[in-house]
């Protein structure tokens, strides 16, 4: 039952006129960030090329799309990568520097404010310290054999390539300020130290998502395409991040982590 996932908001119920150019702008940055903060931005020119909504699907509003839901409710916590608290600044950042093989926002951007405005808000109607329903990614069993990147090659292409494109290149607006299809691998896309660089993560992205337009109600991918086509993603080149201080306490790293 569909009524029991946590719904986004809607911004036209923000009375404050104010807030609402805050929070509108943050929703176009996490949309069309390329346009604003990719190689031809227009504010600044301090990432890859590809939107947060290329991972976070509906400007991270949709349902196991990889969604804001609980960010707002959860944040400030402890995560075991850094293992640290982090505030969403830091979350944010942490997107911009791994999956768009960017820079850091200044905290005090009326981007990165305009950004923070957005999620908050968003998530504003799940209960502190609750995860919403749907949000995050759908959890998936484990094959009963080890990925096969061959196999994931053919689902590549027969599924993905005609949005991705055959080098997994992407498909970019006539103008060249942003991905209507992002690239998977190579210099434009997330770096080794993204959390779409996790197997898993990749695999159950895909298998709820994928192709475009299938919900997680609608799956088209099998769990073994799913699985064997992020493990075919991933094992493409892509840029490498230095994460030395990447879990720190090595027993929380999880197994598919680099």
């Amino acid at each position: 039952d569909e009524s029991s996932y946590w719904k986004a908001p809607d911004l036209k119920e923000i009375n404050d006129s104010k807030k609402l150019e805050q929070v509108t702008y943050g929703k176009e940055l996490i949309a069309h960030t390329a346009k604003f903060l990719g190689p031809n931005g227009n504010v600044l020119k301090i990432s890859n090329g590809m939107n947060c909504q290329n991972c976070h699907l509906d400007a991270g509003t949709r349902v196991f799309g990889n969604n804001y839901g609980s960010v707002a409710s959860l944040y400030p916590k402890f995560r075991a990568r850094s293992g640290g608290v982090e505030d969403i600044y830091k979350r944010v950042n942490d997107c911009f520097e791994r999956s768009l093989n960017g820079k850091a926002l200044d905290t005090n951007s009326n981007e990165m404010q305009s950004i923070k405005a957005y999620i908050e808000y968003v998530g504003s109607n799940v209960e502190k310290g609750k995860k919403a329903e749907g949000s995050g990614l759908k959890d998936m069993p484990f094959l009963d054999r080890a990925t096969d990147p061959e196999k994931g090659k053919a689902v590549f292409q027969a599924k993905c390539q005609s949005c991705h494109q055959a080098n997994g290149e992407g498909i970019m607006l006539g103008d060249g300020s942003e991905y209507i299809y992002p690239p998977l691998w190579g210099a434009h896309s997330y770096n080794d130290g993204a959390g779409l660089y996790r197997i898993s993560n990749f695999a159950k992205y895909v298998k709820f998502n994928m192709p475009l337009g299938v919900t997680h109600q609608s799956a088209q991918l099998t769990d073994e395409e799913a699985w064997d086509v992020a493990a075919f993603v991933n094992s493409q080149t892509r840029p490498h991040k230095k994460v030395p201080n990447d879990w720190p306490d090595i027993s929380k790293k999880p197994i598919d982590h680099p």
